[in-house]
This record gives C-alpha cells, structure tokens and sequence, in this order.
C-alpha cells in the first residue's frame, strides 16, 4: 500500500513538472512582478463575477416588480 502511495505521489510530481505554471520562470524575478500573470487573471475573473452577479441582481429586481406588479393589478 504504502509503495503505490509513493508511486503515484512521484507520478503527481513528474505531471506538475510538465505544466504550463501562471508565473515568471527567471528567478532574478521577484516579488509580485513574479506572478503578474496570475495577477491579471484573479483580476479578471473578478472583475467578471462582479458584472454577472450585477446583471442577475438588476434582472432579479426587474422580474420581482415584473411579477408584484402583476398580481396588484390583475387580481
């Protein structure tokens, strides 16, 4: 048991070493200039989540005194 663990945490470690990582590969590199890459891709992404999350709210509020109107005025 203990050698396939072994066995496949080497063959984790070989597969990470083939990946493609979001970060500068220089070592004279430091600092946050290292994972700029990273960087702009969280940004990204959450710059993202707030316009969807902006959208569903607004479409939700809509729909909401979409649906109240109705009812108060066609019961």
């Amino acid at each position: 048991m203990f050698r396939k663990l072994s066995q496949f945490i080497s063959n984790v470690k070989g597969e990470l070493k083939k990946c493609s990582w979001p970060w500068e590969s220089d070592p004279k590199v430091k600092g946050f200039k290292k994972f700029r890459e990273l960087w702009g891709s969280t940004l990204v992404v959450l710059v993202a989540m707030v316009l969807l999350g902006a959208y569903v709210a607004f479409f939700d509020y809509v729909m909401a005194q979409v649906v109240n109107w109705t009812i108060v005025h066609l019961s």
